[in-house]
């Protein structure tokens, strides 16, 4: 596990709003997180074998069955030059029916097979007597630092991955899905945040979990300071500007977002656009070869298998309230934090070939922010 601070741990705040205890999207309670990390070899790529820099990472959705339990959720394209499996029966029936699995784009297909076979040995009806399980995996490229080609990714690394999800404090950084990934050219990988809701508007939570893949140097803005044109040449990044491959795996991002808040399908569908606006607030412009999607989802307004149980929705309040803007600015905070949160956890990585990510250094960022007037902001 990283020693390195989270963005608050530096007297960062992101926003106005209130984490919740964790500051994770494990603050929305039944959420779990587990890791599948795979780091192996060193030097140059021998296709297929090595360097491994790669893994999985899944969320639980709820503490239940989560087949038997779906939750009401939605997938929004922010830019589609990537993968997530399942979306169009999302988008058609409104439901998510187990984990969401987060990988490496050439490991897809293995980790959605293996999520179908922790689901069958769960199940005994499935596929007998009822229909079976739609896996959601979501994607992005870590080719720069992995050996993508070797598909490292087992059914064992799923199963690990799933079965240890927990509660609690989330691993961030260069883990899980997000081993091998870089974001604004320094080391990238998991992040996550979470918002409170004001008690006299639902006292609901917010929270978003990132992998992130993607973005320049110069375009990297911490609470609006422009950090990464400050560090343009940390590590001797201008030697690199040449580099092709650095160019092409750095531009892709999941998002997931989920709240206790019993939204509906439309309301998600609104709650999910928003992940764009704190995306951008960390620099993002979304590139043409750029795999940007959002995956949000409620924990509490959910369809039962077999039963038509009644759900309650904030449908009727959102008129009279600021709730549902609320849920935006808090969508908005969470995620651009996490992304944060990405970056501050991850350290250096050396990778296929000698490629070096470099962490994003954390005393040169503080001197930075003071630069600019963010004169609260101190080394852990």
């Amino acid at each position: 596990m990283s020693n390195r601070p989270r963005t608050r741990d530096l007297g960062i705040k992101i926003g106005n709003l209130e984490p919740g205890k964790w500051n994770a999207i494990t603050d929305v309670p039944g959420i779990r997180v587990g890791h599948s990390t795979i780091i192996e070899g060193k030097g140059k790529l021998v296709p297929g074998t090595g360097p491994i820099r790669t893994g999985c990472t899944a969320i639980w959705t709820h503490g239940g069955d989560m087949y038997l339990e779906k939750v009401t959720s939605t997938v929004h394209r922010i830019n589609g030059f990537g993968e997530v499996t399942n979306a169009e029966q999302i988008h058609e029936m409104g439901f998510i029916e187990g984990p969401i699995m987060i990988t490496n784009t050439f490991n897809v297909a293995r980790v959605a097979d293996a999520v179908m076979d922790w689901h069958l040995a769960r199940n005994d009806r499935m596929g007998a007597e009822t229909w079976g399980v739609s896996p959601i995996v979501a994607e992005t490229s870590d080719a720069y630092l992995n050996d993508i080609r070797g598909r490292h990714v087992a059914r064992e690394h799923v199963f690990h991955a799933i079965d240890s999800a927990r509660d609690g404090a989330v691993e961030e950084g260069a883990v899980g899905g997000g081993t091998g990934m870089t974001c604004y050219e320094f080391k990238g990988g998991i992040g996550t945040s979470s918002r409170k809701i004001p008690e006299n508007l639902g006292g609901y939570t917010v929270g978003a979990l990132v992998q992130s893949n993607f973005g320049l140097r110069s375009q990297l803005m911490i609470d609006g300071v422009p950090v990464g044109k400050e560090l343009l040449d940390y590590g001797g990044r201008a030697r690199r500007a040449s580099d092709p491959a650095r160019d092409k795996q750095s531009k892709s991002i999941i998002v997931v977002v989920a709240t206790d808040a019993p939204c509906s399908y439309r309301q998600l569908n609104r709650l999910a656009t928003r992940a764009h606006n704190g995306l951008a607030r960390t620099g993002s412009h979304s590139g043409n070869t750029s795999g940007d999607f959002v995956i949000a989802f409620s924990t509490t307004r959910r369809k039962y298998a077999n039963n038509d149980k009644h759900v309650v929705t904030v449908e009727q309040i959102v008129e009279t309230t600021d709730l549902i803007s609320y849920l935006f600015w808090a969508v908005v905070e969470a995620t651009e934090e996490a992304v944060l949160n990405s970056l501050f956890k991850s350290e250096t990585m050396i990778g296929r070939d000698d490629r070096v990510a470099h962490a994003l250094p954390i005393e040169e960022t503080v001197e930075i922010m003071k630069k600019y007037g963010h004169h609260g902001v101190h080394n852990p």
